[in-house]
């Protein structure tokens, strides 16, 4: 597509590739409100109910750079469509299930999806003109955020009034929506990558992912000194070890470590990491705040439903953020972007401290963090694709979305440790205590000042990244004309 495509056609491939970036997240979010009652819907164990979360991260963590490397060989439009129908498949097998194993089997097929991100990210610089690119990727960017804040509260009212399957129905239908428009509206790239499918290294990287993640998800039940748990992590340790050295030897490796060990590359990565861990931590303490009784003395009394419209307001604020850090990072470069972004985390985890003991209080902190993320998730993808070849964009991306998960899951594993640590009993229920909810809060904060520091290691003032335009007549593999955004 060249720079004279017309403002709607390209207003609608932005639409269309940000509706699938918030489904994504929506598939997320829907289980939530599910979660207390999983055992007794499922007829199974807590614990294992606890899986039809932590499937999907595993699914996710393995597809995502995956998908992104298949999509540099083969075209990146195609295997968006194939994690499209993997989600409205997955809906589905959810929706027509009564007991775990299923139920499992959606979820895994759901969370391949997470893949659509970073793929949406690589179409949009490949076939958008240099003028729309910076803001439709920081919005791309923070779908993940947007839906997951917007859906919660959907997602509760379903469940507190309708029957559960409805929430995987309704995730079916809205894939399957979105699969017919990106179909429909959405080009596919010229840009490929030369080379075939580094079959080895895909199972090295899976194989060492969900050693490392298993734990990680799973260490508080199985116990973090068990020797389950440090067994999988020295298995992570030596399969990465030895997944890198094939990679470097590799003709054509599923990831280029080589250009993911560029300064950028690797230190955006890093921070990736790190703003994980702070965001994360917003959405697992402020809703349960929000649901706890009154009568504890910090909690808020909320329903499911109406602590989820609290929480709502956080993804409007994306909306709105994401554009203006585009702004910033073609003014001031996206390292700026990406560096007031875990700055504003930590200003909001500060809010917190003073403000969680009121409801509006948790919609102004979790507003100014949701605003944070924003900056944050705009600046990214700008970052990482400056810094890689045309060619291998898609997986680069979806190296720093798998960056971005170990930080997520790792958040996850943390608060859930000092929560389940740091009690109290009221009515003859053990609760997470109110300085409980504070370590996790500092935690949060904690986590974006590091990522803070991290980012000043970032090279200079870095620029957007450069869009390839096809010549005319071009064809897969073709030589590319390279222009800059700004």
């Amino acid at each position: 597509m060249s720079n004279t495509s017309p403002a709607p056609r390209s207003a609608a491939i932005v639409g269309v590739l940000c509706a699938a970036g918030i489904v994504t997240s929506l598939m997320q979010a829907i289980v939530v409100p599910l979660i207390p009652d999983l055992p007794r819907l499922l007829g199974t164990s807590a614990a294992n109910a606890s899986w039809v979360v932590t499937v999907t991260l595993l699914s996710g963590a393995v597809a995502t750079p995956v998908l992104g490397r298949l999509g540099d060989l083969y075209g990146k439009r195609r295997m968006l469509l194939t994690s499209l129908l993997l989600l409205t498949t997955g809906s589905v097998f959810c929706a027509l299930a009564d007991s775990l194993a299923p139920v499992l089997a959606g979820r895994a097929l759901q969370g391949m999806s997470m893949g659509i991100i970073p793929l949406g990210i690589s179409i949009m610089r490949d076939v958008l003109p240099p003028r729309r690119l910076g803001s439709a990727m920081a919005l791309m960017s923070s779908s993940l955020g947007i839906g997951g804040a917007l859906g919660l509260p959907a997602a509760a009212a379903v469940a507190q009034n309708a029957n559960w399957h409805m929430l995987f129905w309704g995730s079916g239908f809205l894939g399957l929506v979105v699969t017919a428009l990106a179909w429909r509206l959405v080009p596919e790239s010229a840009v490929r990558s030369p080379g075939r499918f580094d079959l080895v290294g895909a199972v090295a990287l899976s194989a060492g992912l969900l050693a490392l993640l298993l734990p990680i998800s799973k260490g508080g039940d199985w116990g973090w000194s068990s020797g389950k748990t440090l067994s999988l992590f020295a298995t992570s340790a030596v399969v990465l070890v030895l997944w890198g050295v094939w990679e470097l030897r590799a003709p054509a490796p599923l990831v280029n470590l080589r250009a993911s060990a560029r300064r950028q590359v690797l230190v955006t990565n890093l921070a990736s990491v790190l703003v994980g861990l702070a965001m994360f931590a917003m959405m697992l303490v402020p809703i349960q705040l929000l649901q706890l009784p009154e009568a504890t003395g910090y909690g808020l009394g909320q329903s499911m439903v109406s602590a989820g419209l609290w929480m709502a307001p956080s993804g409007l604020v994306m909306v709105v953020i994401s554009p203006l850090g585009a702004r910033l990072s073609t003014a001031r470069g996206p390292k700026i972007s990406l560096l007031t972004g875990a700055l504003v985390i930590a200003s909001g985890y500060a809010m917190a401290l003073a403000l969680s003991g009121s409801v509006w209080g948790v919609l102004v902190f979790t507003s100014v963090i949701g605003a944070g993320i924003a900056f944050a998730y705009a600046a990214m993808p700008a970052l990482i694709m400056a810094a890689v070849p045309p060619t291998e964009t898609a997986a680069a991306n979806g190296l720093n979305t798998l960056m971005r998960s170990i930080g997520t899951s790792t958040s996850s594993a943390v608060v859930g440790v000092l929560l389940a640590n740091m009690t109290t009993q009221w009515g003859g229920a053990t609760l997470p205590s109110e300085n409980g909810f504070r370590a996790a809060l500092v935690f949060g904060g904690c986590a974006a000042i590091v990522a803070s520091l991290v980012i000043l290691a970032i090279p200079g003032r870095t620029t957007g990244p450069t869009v390839t335009v096809p010549a005319p007549g071009a064809v897969p593999g073709a030589a590319r004309t390279a222009v800059s955004p700004q």
